[in-house]
Formats: structure tokens, C-alpha cells, sequence
């Protein structure tokens, strides 16, 4: 797996939305589903502007509010089974899906490890930079 070049686009983003949402103490835990919307809204501001298909996967039971942000080169998922981490399964789902290169956001090493060789990482802070959060 190699590190993230951020010089060049990427074509195709995987995010790990529960890690990026725990990156930010920002009292997240309190309201989950505002939280996700308000990480949602934020990359789909950024998509508008960029031609990368993104795909955002959250734990938990799927949110109206947050799956409605989707669209253009934005798509949203939840985890398809239950349980802490549950989107990891999917996010490697994706990863293994997606033609090469696809650049996974996420600090999890569990899931990192889990990821084909062609994927490119980048962590939380350096895609909330990105965004310009």
C-alpha cells in the first residue's frame, strides 16, 4: 500500500466516514447522524469542484437526512452488517472492487491492513485540509 501522492488526482476516494468523524472532537458522539451530515455536506461542497467519485461509508443504520446529500460524483453508504467497525468490510469491498488506484481515507491500521496493495492511503487531517476544514 503506498502513501498518498497528493499531487495528483486520485479518480476514485473511499472514505472511512466514522474515522474521519472521530478525527474532530468536536462533540460528534452527541448527534451521529448530524455529524454525518454535516462530514457529508462537506465533501459533496468539495465534489461540486472536482470530477473524483467519492463514496463516503458510515457505520450504523442508514440516515435519510445524510443518504439525500448524495449524488453527482457523491455516494453514500452504510455498513451493510452491524457492529463498532462494521464499514471496514464494505470499505475493503470497495477497495478490492474499484480499478486501481483508489485512495481509501481512514487512520485505522486494522483496515489498512486489509486493503489491496494498489490502494493509496491518506489520513483523516490531511483530507479534512483537503476539503478545507
Amino acid at each position: 500500500m503506498a502513501p498518498a501522492d497528493l499531487t495528483r488526482p486520485t479518480g476514485r476516494w473511499i472514505v472511512d466516514g466514522n474515522n474521519v468523524m472521530g478525527s474532530r472532537p468536536d462533540r460528534w458522539w452527541n448527534d451521529r447522524p448530524a455529524a454525518q451530515a454535516r462530514l457529508t455536506q462537506q465533501i459533496a461542497e468539495w465534489c461540486r469542484t472536482h470530477t473524483d467519485e467519492v463514496t463516503v461509508v458510515f457505520d450504523g443504520r442508514p440516515v435519510d437526512a445524510v443518504a439525500h446529500l448524495a449524488g453527482g460524483n457523491l455516494r453514500v453508504e452504510f455498513a451493510t452488517s452491524s457492529g463498532r467497525n462494521a464499514a471496514d468490510h464494505r470499505i475493503v469491498e470497495l477497495a478490492h472492487q474499484l480499478p486501481a488506484p483508489a485512495l481509501v481515507v481512514t487512520a485505522d491500521n486494522g483496515l489498512r491492513g486489509r486493503l489491496p496493495a494498489t490502494a493509496t492511503v491518506m489520513g483523516p487531517r490531511a483530507f479534512l485540509e483537503r476539503l478545507g476544514t
